[in-house]
């Protein structure tokens, strides 16, 4: 594992853009302090230290989502499996469709021989979510099929006539910091939320998951969908634009964007505005 790749970081000149839940802009300013320099502690190797700059932003902010996962990230990254594991269950009893953090606690709970548990939280993660082929691999690892989640899990929360194959006004609630949104040819909504690092999906069923969750992610506004059903993120805080393909492979197109914003797909051209520097950029998409 490349240790500087694993942890979620925070640029402070970010737009602080209103949410529902528990978001950046809310975060006090001792917890952020402490944040980056866990960040900065962690990039010179110096893991101890970062894990306690983490553990003291924690405190400081006890809803302070992304300082927990780097936490658990360096724990697990440091072979402290059991400490990883309450780390990433503190995750879960906050944010329960957090489905990344379910499938690290899934996977600790393996390494520490609690088969029983980690089947109990791979049935929380829908098989329809990018994490869900990763679920499903872990699953047959222990011998079982992968579990299907429990319905009651699944219910849509606060939507109002939201379908997008409906042409009446609704609204769709509880989406942390909502910025880009697109939808695909089977009804589908996507929804980028800038302070979470993720991409939600919305069925026409109105169920809401986590369908794209990686490290690479940090800081998605704009969304477009191409012909193949190919999302690619504006990725506004690392100057690039990332594509995800429908099997989940996440990989880089465009890099050195200052600053990507709002997206067109026209034909086989990807049309970018760029903030940073003023332009939009054309970019010829390949099959």
């Amino acid at each position: 594992m490349k240790y500087n790749n694993i942890l979620k970081t925070l640029i402070a000149s970010v737009l602080l853009l209103s949410t529902t839940n528990i978001s950046f802009a809310s975060i006090s300013t001792d917890a952020k302090l402490q944040y980056n320099k866990g960040i900065d502690y962690y990039q010179l190797g110096q893991f101890e230290e970062s894990a306690q700059c983490f553990k003291n932003a924690i405190e400081l902010d006890p809803n302070y989502i992304d300082a927990y996962y780097n936490l658990g990230s360096i724990l697990e990254y440091l072979k402290q499996d059991e400490a990883a594991l309450a780390v990433f269950k503190q995750i879960i009893l906050r944010k329960p469709d957090d489905y990344e953090s379910v499938y690290k606690a899934a996977l600790l709970s393996k390494k520490v021989g609690e088969y029983d548990k980690a089947k109990m939280y791979l049935t929380l993660i829908p098989e329809d979510s990018l994490i869900g082929s990763r679920a499903k691999q872990l699953a047959q690892s222990m011998n079982t099929d992968m579990p299907t989640a429990k319905a009651e899990l699944n219910q849509p929360q606060s939507y109002t006539d939201a379908n997008p194959q409906n042409n009446s006004n609704g609204m769709y609630s509880d989406i942390s910091s909502p910025t880009g949104v697109i939808t695909d040819n089977n009804g589908n909504l996507y929804v980028a939320g800038f302070s979470e690092n993720t991409i939600f999906k919305i069925g026409p069923d109105n169920k809401k998951i986590v369908y794209i969750k990686s490290e690479k992610i940090d800081g998605p506004i704009g969304l477009a969908i191409d012909n193949q059903g190919n999302i690619y993120i504006a990725n506004y805080n690392k100057d690039n634009i990332l594509k995800v393909d429908r099997n989940g492979a996440i990989t880089e197109v465009v890099e050195n964007v200052q600053k990507p914003y709002c997206m067109h797909i026209t034909g086989d051209l990807l049309f970018i505005s760029s903030q940073g520097s003023n332009a939009v950029i054309r970019y010829k998409l390949t099959k």
